[in-house]
């Protein structure tokens, strides 16, 4: 019963952080950088 839960929680917590990246992907937002270049030094151009 108990790894039942932990699969049930690991699914939930993977399943919003690939639709936390969906979003930011559609949104125009680079995975890597995130669009703002004052945190990566620049180098997104």
């Amino acid at each position: 019963m108990g790894t039942l839960v932990v699969f049930i929680v690991v699914t939930g917590v993977a399943a919003m952080a690939v639709r936390s990246l969906v979003k930011a992907k559609k949104s125009g937002k680079s995975i890597q950088c995130g669009g703002e270049c004052s945190h990566c030094g620049g180098h997104c151009h």
